[in-house]
């Protein structure tokens, strides 16, 4: 198959399954293989007043853990930090103060920066708790670390660290404020200096909390909770948004193109060393079935007659549908979003069938 009879393939497959699905307000979708000669970068839908534009930046929610964990690992091989360091070597008094007890034992001395890299902590979840708390309320104050202190009065830990895998966004705000105490600016800084700038993506910010280097022409492609519209909530937080509780776990807001800069940059170890992505990838923990969790990475793996081996891939995925991953074998880079959290699974999914057609012309 020519490379035009594939992107077409995989255009009319992306289009017809957003129009066909009418809990589908808008989606995007980037596929990009040197090795195949392929580049398509898609959008289909209507977002606010206007046709679905693929220039448009997307809240990509946990797609953004991977830059967290990226930023930990570039200080790291700073000599800044170990993943072996406890994160009470960083962390103030009051913020650690009671963060794991777990049975009546305190925990939290033992708690390490790669057992929240990788979800090992124990520690409990409190982001969709308190979203539901804006949505009734939409003038409740909060602050990442105001969540970690109401997730300590109202969560309890789920087991020592290190025994199990439990994904949590406290794991992530604890990893930001980590790096804000090393490199002594505000997480959203040291994600432009750091980040941002370097690899040109320049139309990349953090959800309403930062301004991208350069006007991209399009306004944020809207994003919904169960088709609830989400893109203006601003709640009253110390940040000023919704961005509150989203923070280092998942604020990034990107169009396709800028994000496929950064995964070539991590694939082709620009921003990090070959060594470093290795360790991230290999300090994994069982997610789920046919899934692993590294440093912010969710690898597939093959599972016989569910998951084939052809589409073993690394990545990482948002509650919204987003997806951005790598698949080594054919070099290909799949990266979108479906923009609702009905398509919190369906999207890796849909991602499988895409990448489906690129492994068959291989």
């Amino acid at each position: 198959m020519k490379k035009e009879e594939i992107e077409t393939s995989i255009e009319n497959e992306f289009r017809k399954k957003v129009q066909k699905n009418s809990k589908i307000n808008n989606a995007y979708l980037l596929v990009h293989s040197d090795k195949l000669d392929l580049h398509l970068n898609a959008a289909e839908g209507r977002t606010g007043d206007m046709d679905a534009d693929p220039r448009q930046p997307n809240y990509m929610a946990s797609v953004g853990k991977l830059f967290t964990s990226t930023l930990i690992s570039m200080l790291y091989e700073e000599g800044e930090l170990s993943f072996e360091d406890k994160i009470s070597e960083y962390l103030d008094d009051d913020l650690l103060d009671g963060l794991h007890v777990y049975k009546g034992d305190d925990h939290t001395d033992k708690i390490k920066i790669k057992h929240l890299l990788n979800h090992t902590s124990g520690l409990p979840d409190s982001f969709w708790h308190l979203l539901e708390k804006f949505l009734e309320d939409p003038e409740l104050k909060m602050s990442p670390r105001k969540a970690i202190e109401w997730g300590k009065k109202n969560r309890k830990p789920h087991f020592p660290p290190g025994k199990k895998f439990y994904y949590t966004d406290t794991n992530y705000y604890l990893l930001g404020f980590i790096i804000e105490e090393i490199t002594g600016m505000p997480f959203h800084e040291a994600l432009k200096e750091r980040i941002f700038e370097p690899l040109e993506m320049d139309h990349s910010y953090m959800l309403h909390v930062s301004e991208p280097m350069e006007d991209p022409g399009v306004p944020i492609a809207d994003f919904y909770l169960k088709g609830e519209k989400m893109t203006d909530l601003k709640v009253f937080t110390d940040t000023g948004s919704y961005a509150g509780i989203d923070y280092a776990g998942g604020g990034v807001v990107a169009p396709m193109e800028d994000l496929l800069k950064f995964m070539k940059s991590l694939v082709n170890h620009e921003m990090i060393e070959k060594e470093t992505l290795d360790i991230m990838m290999n300090d994994k923990a069982k997610f789920g079935l046919g899934i692993d969790y590294g440093y912010g990475i969710w690898m597939l793996k093959k599972i016989p007659v569910l998951m084939p081996g052809k589409f073993r891939s690394w990545g990482v995925v948002g509650v919204t549908g987003a997806f951005m991953f790598y698949h080594p074998k054919t070099d290909s880079y799949l990266i979108g979003n479906f923009n609702d959290t009905h398509f919190q699974r369906k999207g890796v999914r849909y991602m499988l069938k895409f990448l489906d057609k690129l492994i068959k012309a291989d």
